[in-house]
């Protein structure tokens, strides 16, 4: 792998959580409850201190700038996730990407928080504590395929200006 492969990776993911993020700003507007990035934070911040289950995430006390680190966390994953996508099918696809392998490997990333860190920020396995779990289920399915067309629209993005 070479450095330009390296900065595709990182662009890539960068970009399919920007649609994301995107996407969850449409949402929002329309009066849909989205992502407390400041509560990732939080928990990522406890994290860093030795405490990964919380009772609820919203009464744990706040840490300082937890909202920059949540939005820098978000970012992280994103990356790691494009990792994952171009380890799975290879190097080559970030120069002719394909839809397939971005949408499956984006809705497979929905496993994150159904199975660590909705429990671990006190909601439980696939929010089963949340008020309208199954309606939580549905919005985060949604996000994480929006995802992966991100993940596609930014590989072929950056293909289509490194040509």
């Amino acid at each position: 792998m070479t450095s330009l492969d390296t900065i595709r990776i990182i662009l890539i993911g960068c970009g399919a959580t920007l649609v994301m993020d995107a996407w969850l700003i449409l949402l929002k507007r329309l009066g849909v409850q989205t992502l407390n990035f400041a509560f990732i934070g939080r928990w990522f911040g406890h994290l860093l201190r030795g405490r990964f289950m919380h009772t609820s995430i919203s009464k744990t006390p706040p840490i300082k700038n937890e909202l920059l680190l949540g939005w820098l966390v978000h970012y992280a994953v994103g990356i790691a996730f494009a990792c994952v996508l171009v380890g799975l099918v290879g190097i080559t696809w970030m120069r002719n990407p394909t839809l397939g392998p971005s949408m499956l490997v984006g809705i497979c990333t929905v496993a994150a928080p159904f199975f660590i860190m909705q429990p671990a920020m006190g909601a439980g396995i696939a929010g089963a504590k949340s008020p309208a779990p199954m309606q939580g289920r549905f919005r985060s399915v949604m996000n994480h395929a929006v995802f992966g067309l991100g993940l596609y629209l930014s590989a072929w993005l950056i293909a289509w200006v490194l040509r």
